[in-house]
């Protein structure tokens, strides 16, 4: 039974999506967004811890540094809308942004409901078509698109965007049903692993020192003993490993999960060098040289380190400090310069903040997200096999590649798309 006719189906209402339908309904195209939660961007709602990371206030070659992946498929999408676009669009649409430590840009409001907010005002405002539905298949003839189906029945359609996101925070609708759709039509799906997640370790002494953060700390990541990433920062120690935006950050570089192995160092002393933390430490040994071991480092370290710091470093806790060797010093110094967490896995997929892995970009026009095997069909936001680093880069990936999505739709000229380029930044 055909449900009603449109243009365009956009399938699922996340940042992509969003930005998706209403840059095609603002220029005329007939569009309806299929979104099976009561509410639009419900993951945008949640991310950044409620506060919604918008995106990196940075230039292009800068955003092209932090995807790991293959960026080079972004370099035509984030020309069309970049993040200072990004950050124009949201101002010049009542809602003040703020840029913070590391170029991180945030509602002035520290509410991720007002970004999603401000969206979904946008569809409505520009016509969009809002079903709560969730769409089954998408059906083609002659290697077109012709139809999007769901539960309710059957939308006809000459155009459908596929922009159901990764498998990360399943309970905000991120099921995979984007990616076996896309399979389904012939598309590849590289394998999806969970991207910016806490880390497992089988130290003991991650789990005994639960809940205790470290700040101003230096973290080095090693794949098979070659550093792959290395930033000042703050990190967590939790029940099942390590945690916090050093860590969630590191995973991101951790593509070869079960085939590589992988460990952290901490600096704990990131500003002394070896020589000056040496120095330190024997200013800290003559100030408690009477003292016992376990009593001597309250000034270096937090308590719940203590034990953990004492237990590594091999000299008995009841030592007294004026009979440390050298030796015992160095190693010492060694543990505070290169804390070791040796790494057993990921947290599962769906704690993740994003899915790494997805639709192929081999298999999409990077001008125009449009599928190069199915006419008509268009890919956005996490679905595709891209993701970046932590501090909003996620999200103006969701952005841009939604943006020009929307655009391609109309199939207007390249001086029109360049004209109405400039007007929806205005």
């Amino acid at each position: 039974m055909s449900l009603r006719k449109t243009e365009l189906v956009v399938i699922g209402g996340g940042a992509a999506g969003m930005m998706c339908a209403y840059t095609a309904a603002q220029r005329g195209i007939k569009t309806v967004l299929l979104e099976p939660n009561r509410q639009l961007g419900r993951k945008v709602r949640i991310t950044g811890k409620g506060r919604c990371n918008v995106t990196n206030s940075c230039d292009i070659k800068t955003f092209m540094a932090n995807i790991p992946g293959d960026g080079r498929f972004l370099y035509s999408a984030l020309n069309r809308l970049s993040p200072a676009d990004t950050m124009a669009f949201f101002e010049n649409h009542g809602l003040p942004l703020k840029v913070e430590r590391g170029n991180r840009v945030f509602p002035v409001s520290d509410n991720a409901n007002d970004v999603a907010g401000t969206l979904t005002r946008l569809c409505e405002r520009a016509g969009v078509e809002i079903l709560h539905a969730e769409a089954r298949d998408i059906l083609t003839e002659d290697g077109a698109v012709t139809a999007v189906v769901t539960k309710d029945g059957t939308i006809e359609c000459t155009a459908a965007a596929l922009c159901t996101g990764g498998v990360s925070y399943p309970l905000t609708g991120s099921t995979g049903t984007g990616h076996r759709i896309a399979k389904k039509l012939g598309h590849s799906v590289t394998p999806l692993r969970p991207s910016l997640v806490p880390l497992e370790s089988g130290d003991a002494y991650c789990g005994e020192m639960q809940g205790f953060a470290l700040k101003n700390v230096c973290l080095s990541a090693y794949e098979d003993d070659k550093l792959i990433y290395k930033e000042l920062g703050e990190m967590l120690f939790t029940h099942f490993g390590v945690s916090g935006p050093l860590v969630l950050s590191a995973s991101a570089h951790m593509r070869n999960m079960g085939k590589a192995v992988y460990r952290l160092e901490i600096d704990l002393k990131p500003a002394l060098d070896e020589k000056k933390l040496d120095a330190r430490l024997l200013r800290d040994f003559e100030k408690y040289a009477n003292k016992e071991f376990k009593n001597a480092l309250g000034d270096l370290a937090g308590r719940t380190m203590i034990p953990v710091l004492i237990q590594l470093s091999g000299i008995p806790e009841d030592t007294k400090v004026n009979s440390i060797t050298r030796e015992q010093r160095m190693k010492l110094l060694h543990l505070l310069k290169a804390f070791p967490v040796s790494i057993s896995g990921t947290r599962p997929i769906d704690e993740a903040i994003v899915t790494a892995g997805g639709v192929s970009t081999k298999e999409v026009n990077p001008r125009t997200m449009e599928s190069k095997l199915v006419k008509g069909l268009y890919f956005a936001g996490e679905l595709l096999d891209l993701d970046g680093y932590t501090g909003g880069f996620n999200l103006q990936i969701a952005w841009s590649t939604g943006y020009v999505a929307g655009m391609a739709v109309t199939k207007r000229s390249l001086v029109e798309e360049n004209d109405n380029d400039k007007k929806f930044k205005k």
